[in-house]
């Protein structure tokens, strides 16, 4: 079994069937002591950017389900460091946030495309312990990633 680290995807089992994580295919951003944070990869929150009040003047732009954690806000992992400054990395040339106005921006602007950014509403946190009870269980398999799939149209 893969070592759980941030970068790697988490797909949940049968076990998790008519639950809100069913068929759900899950980024980990963020592994340590605390715990892990992900984004849920392959659900569209059936929203684009804007459609929301505050971005209203933007161009159309997908935002997808990240989690049920923290519904209030946006997050967004991307490939792009050298438009959006501020981004951690999370491994294979993905990054983790940064400054959202410069994304934006370059949404506007045609710089960046779904193929280098993606936008979810809310996330996925496990504290310590937690996630790996999980995949003991049997609701989660490991898997590892290519960043192609975190920014594939699901």
């Amino acid at each position: 079994m893969l070592e759980l680290k941030q970068g790697l995807f988490v797909e949940s089992t049968e076990l998790l069937r008519e639950t809100i994580f069913e068929q759900a295919v899950i980024l980990i951003a963020e592994y340590n002591e605390k715990g892990a944070l992900g984004f849920t990869i392959n659900k569209s929150f059936g929203r684009t950017l804007n459609e929301l009040e505050e971005f209203k003047h933007s161009i159309a732009f997908p935002i997808y389900t990240g989690g049920p954690v923290d519904q209030e806000h946006l997050y967004f992992v991307h490939q792009r460091p050298d438009v959006i400054k501020e981004g951690v990395s999370i491994s294979n040339g993905i990054y983790l946030g940064g400054n959202f106005q410069q994304a934006v921006e370059a949404i506007n602007n045609r710089i960046i495309t779904t193929i280098d950014l993606k936008i979810f509403i809310g996330y996925c946190g496990w504290d310590t312990g937690e996630l790996e009870a999980e995949i003991e269980e049997g609701s989660w398999t490991v898997e590892e990633g290519m960043k192609e799939k975190v920014f594939m149209n699901w």
